[in-house]
């Protein structure tokens, strides 16, 4: 079958170490057939762990061969539209209470392909009320998303939430989520367009770097690390929470440790989301009418040229490749 898969590992060229071509068909782990489905890939979607596994972050050269993607919609054994889930041993499904839990193309082949097995238990009915495209968007970042705001923040309608970072997967589907909630969002970027993209998915206001809120917030959902820290941490009101789930800019910020403890903050972490958070998320897009915002979509013949607008950062939403 055709896919896309990291052939080799390169830190400072990862679209290079990329290669589109003929794999072995997709197939359950020797042993657990039952388990185990094979879905026929209608859309899958890019995220920034693919860009770090072709760099060597979290996949080891033994690895490799190993096919790309954690998110997809497609075709069910028994012709039903689905949605992967794309976290494997979060529960010992298809695997054994023994895995540790990791995500496609971890260590299993990943959604850039035109078939991906994967253990039964992480298929999830697609709404017919969403297309493929839409529905592949629901994996990684947006339900990484949803859990910042809804699960982890623990926000509410009428709440304030400053999104650091409009453009990348999670920051926009942040903005998209917290307004179709009710939320007041704040979204900053260095980028004009990408603030009028912010505005246009609801945010209330769309700030460059330095800018102030026009008002303190509940909580922050900060996935660009050292370059917003201090003012993600000075937006805050007494008692609110950052929420981190990534650092592009880098792991290494000023603490500002003293403002943490004296205005009693929370830091708190959040990965993924649950299969039951990816239920929801689905029906919150059904009943509230909010989508993606897909930048653009690739054929899966030209996946490096996908993966090379991820890596370029110009993209504003989701990357699709199709097969």
């Amino acid at each position: 079958m055709l896919a896309a898969f990291a052939a080799r590992l390169d830190p400072t060229d990862p679209v290079a170490a990329l290669e589109v071509g003929e794999r072995p068909d997709a197939a359950p782990p020797a042993g657990r057939g039952l388990d185990w489905s094979v879905v026929e890939v209608r859309a899958a979607t890019l995220n920034h762990h693919d860009l770090w596994s072709l760099r060597g972050v979290g996949l080891p050269a033994e690895r490799l061969p190993m096919i790309l993607g954690t998110d997809a919609a497609g075709i069910g054994p028994d012709g039903a539209e689905v949605v992967v889930y794309p976290v494997v041993g979060a529960t010992g499904h298809g695997v054994g209470p023994a895995e540790q839990r990791s995500i496609l193309s971890e260590r299993y082949p990943g959604t850039l392909a035109e078939r991906v097995a994967v253990p039964t238990w992480n298929l999830v009915p697609k709404p017919p009320e969403l297309t493929f495209a839409e529905a592949a968007c629901a994996g990684t970042a947006w339900l990484t998303a949803y859990r910042m705001l809804f699960t982890t923040a623990a926000l509410r309608p009428g709440d304030r939430v400053l999104v650091q970072g409009v453009g990348g997967g999670v920051a926009s589907a942040a903005i998209t989520l917290g307004a179709a909630a009710g939320l007041e969002v704040v979204a900053t970027s260095r980028d004009a367009a990408k603030r009028e993209l912010a505005l246009a998915l609801g945010a209330v206001a769309a700030l460059a770097p330095g800018e102030r809120p026009p008002f303190r917030v509940d909580a922050v959902i900060e996935t660009v690390g050292a370059a917003t820290w201090s003012p993600s941490v000075k937006a805050l009101r007494p008692g609110g929470t950052i929420v981190v789930a990534g650092a592009t800019s880098g792991d290494q910020p000023g603490a500002e440790l003293t403002r943490v403890f004296f205005t009693e903050l929370r830091v708190l972490g959040a990965t993924m989301g649950s299969r039951d958070e990816l239920v929801a998320l689905l029906r919150f897009l059904v009943r509230s009418g909010a989508r993606p915002t897909i930048d653009s979509t690739f054929t899966l013949g030209d996946a490096r040229s996908a993966v090379a607008r991820l890596a370029s950062g110009a993209q504003a939403g989701k990357v699709v490749v199709t097969p």
